[in-house]
């Protein structure tokens, strides 16, 4: 604000000659520089608060000191003018206080406002600033004292923080990855054999004892493969004939006016089913004349062949190599002996 020199004056034929005299220098302030609050302001209200209760004190400073001294206006910004939450009071010192308008105030609901505040000062050309007040919605006991300002608080009433909460999740966590692991080591305990060893070969035992079920075991092959496939088709090579004769029974005795014998007519029926020519099982007819169909070969069974040894010329034998030379040679000595 203030500079202090010292001008020397010195004759130049006479130094001895010299006078000093001291001059202050004043800096006139102007106005460049806008007030703002006088601290980070963080209030705080009360769910159980009132209307019209004062929430926060607000003042401001400024760095220019003008002649007249200080004077700051309060306003809130345009958007806020009809603010349905909180309204601002001038205190006529510089000064204002924050108000809250009704008691509905809940942390479930919001769990934090912000209240923009325009403060102005009184210089030529005035300057002006914004300023925010963070207004938080906390529980308090019924004097009014702040106990919580968390919403945490709220859903754990019990008095559980949200460390506490990060650290019964990480254990439970911690649990299921064990759980997994433990099951996984028991899935992967019996291994299917692998030999990664040829040195280990002897320690490796393969078994190899699997027996069949025999004539019970109908589920080891498809028994339909050996049956004639004209009877897969719906072609039956077993016929039942039924006789042609029609056996006429016998009358019965009739037993006496006294009474039925019942020994007599048992027998009696008895010997009617016995001799009766049209009465079931019938003859059967198997037929095991199947050869298979679509073989280049034939029939291999020597009861239907028209030929004989006698027809075969065995020649061909003598070309097939050392091998079956002997076997041409009696071959063809049975021949020669046949015709003479």
């Amino acid at each position: 604000m203030w500079h202090n020199i010292t001008v020397t004056a010195t004759e130049v034929r006479n130094h001895s000659q010299i006078s000093r005299a001291i001059v202050a220098i004043r800096v006139m302030d102007i106005n460049d520089n806008a007030p703002e609050f006088a601290t980070e302001y963080e209030a705080f209200l009360c769910e159980n608060g009132k209307p019209g209760q004062v929430i926060q004190t607000i003042s401001a400073v400024d760095k220019d000191d003008p002649i007249q001294g200080h004077y700051f206006d309060y306003r809130l910004v345009p958007e806020m003018l009809n603010n349905p939450n909180f309204t601002i009071k001038n205190n006529q010192d510089n000064s204002i206080s924050v108000l809250a308008k009704h008691d509905t105030f809940r942390r479930q609901k919001q769990e934090m406002y912000f209240l923009p505040i325009i403060v102005t000062d009184n210089g030529n050309p005035p300057m002006s600033s914004t300023n925010t007040l963070t207004i938080r919605v906390c529980g308090c006991s019924k004097d009014g004292i702040v106990q919580s300002c968390n919403v945490e608080a709220y859903v754990l009433p019990i008095g559980l923080s949200m460390g506490a909460l990060i650290a019964i999740l990480a254990c439970i966590i911690l649990l299921l990855v064990i759980v997994v692991l433990f099951v996984t080591l028991r899935r992967h305990k019996n291994e299917p054999l692998i030999i990664k060893d040829d040195e280990d070969v002897r320690e490796n035992i393969i078994r190899y004892d699997d027996e069949g079920g025999g004539e019970e075991d109908t589920e080891a092959f498809d028994i339909a493969t050996l049956q004639n496939p004209d009877g897969i088709n719906g072609y039956l090579p077993r016929k039942d004939i039924k006789p042609d004769l029609q056996f006429m029974p016998r009358a019965g005795q009739h037993s006496g006016p006294n009474g039925v014998d019942v020994d007599e007519f048992i027998n009696v029926r008895l010997h009617e089913a016995d001799n009766d020519p049209t009465a079931p099982p019938y003859d059967s007819i198997q037929i095991y004349g199947y050869e298979g169909r679509g073989s280049i070969a034939g029939s291999l069974s020597s009861l239907e062949t028209a030929s004989s040894d006698s027809d075969q010329n065995y020649d061909y034998l003598r070309e097939w190599g050392p091998r079956f030379r002997r076997l041409g040679e009696l071959y063809s000595l049975g021949e020669s002996d046949r015709e003479t």
